[in-house]
């Protein structure tokens, strides 16, 4: 089912919260992700905080569409921009309209409506480390929580806000529409990394991106399409149109990683999204993931994240992860 999503703004809308992250999610939907990005609020005109003026917005939904996300953004003055009629409008929609249980999300100061309509009630979230303390009195009823890129908690996902709604957009396309897709809209973007804080961790797929190399990006691409795959050194340097002695020269310059040291990652990235079906053994995980043996596997897993795979299945998945451990 399509997600549809909608960014909600209240005059002095602070722009890069906004157009950050739709940017972000409408390069999603333009490179194949099932979502539509919509934008409404409750004046059909308003004004920015660059002081531009953004017309033709859609007016608040009356009733959402099944499958809908809601996005508020921040703004650049919250103490008086919040005490305005639109914003309270907002408010009250928060409140009547969207359904207890929608998806929610917030970017930056926003969260502080979502504090006054009610929805933060028992959830962890975060905000602006200039609004901590305020939306911890707007909402006595939440774990606020500090020093967070963002925070998921299941239905409602929060934010720190200005850069930051970018990183919330990258997990929202990882989480809709897969980690290969996300990689690729960052690579657009031009942030190659995600930045999270303690919750979640860096995804593999999108670490050792964090450069410009053009020919390390069309392996790295390569990789990422098919892991399991058994890659040579010499068929990912014909996809990066270099020599192999060339490649694993700039693989380890620019990404800071060996060419197998990467596959390997992301085929414990992938053999971990595996895991997730119990069904699947462990031997059966290690074929898909592109391991020569459930051995090979367990050695490899052992090197990147510690522990054994049936260990992870024990802990539900809770278990280090693959920014943790130093590069091969």
């Amino acid at each position: 089912m399509t997600l549809s999503v909608w960014f909600v703004l209240t005059p002095n809308v602070l722009m890069l919260d906004y157009a950050g992250p739709a940017e972000a999610l409408r390069m999603a939907a333009e490179m194949g992700a099932d979502m539509a990005v919509h934008t409404c609020a409750p004046v059909a005109q308003l004004r920015t905080s660059l002081g531009v003026e953004l017309a033709g917005l859609a007016a608040l939904p009356a009733c959402l569409p099944p499958d809908s996300l809601v996005i508020v953004t921040g703004n650049a003055c919250e103490a008086e921009d919040y005490a305005r009629p639109e914003a309270q409008a907002v408010v009250a929609w928060l409140r009547t309209a969207v359904p207890p249980d929608a998806q929610l999300a917030s970017i930056c100061s926003g969260a502080l409506l979502l504090a006054a309509a009610g929805r933060l009630d028992g959830r962890r979230c975060t905000t602006h480390h200039s609004l901590i303390d305020a939306l911890r009195v707007a909402a006595p009823a939440a774990k606020v929580e500090e020093n967070r890129v963002f925070v998921d908690d299941g239905p409602l996902l929060s934010s720190a806000g200005i850069t930051t709604g970018i990183d919330l957009a990258l997990y929202l396309i990882e989480r809709h529409a897969g980690a290969e897709l996300a990689a690729r809209v960052a690579r657009r973007l031009v942030v190659y990394q995600r930045r999270a804080g303690n919750d979640p961790q860096l995804s593999p797929w999108l670490a050792h991106r964090n450069h410009l190399h053009p020919a390390v990006h069309r392996a790295q691409d390569a990789i990422a399409q098919d892991p399991a795959r058994s890659w040579s050194v010499d068929e990912l340097a014909a996809q990066a149109h270099v020599s192999a002695r060339h490649l694993t020269r700039l693989f380890a310059e620019h990404a800071g990683i060996s060419v197998v040291g990467y596959q390997q990652r992301l085929r414990v990235a992938r053999a971990r999204e595996l895991l997730a079906e119990r069904q699947l053994s462990v031997e059966r995980v290690a074929e898909l993931a592109g391991f020569a043996s459930a051995r090979d596997f367990r050695r490899v897993w052992q090197r990147h994240e510690g522990g054994t795979p049936s260990t992870l299945r024990a802990t539900g998945g809770r278990g280090s992860t693959l920014g943790d451990r130093q590069p091969s």
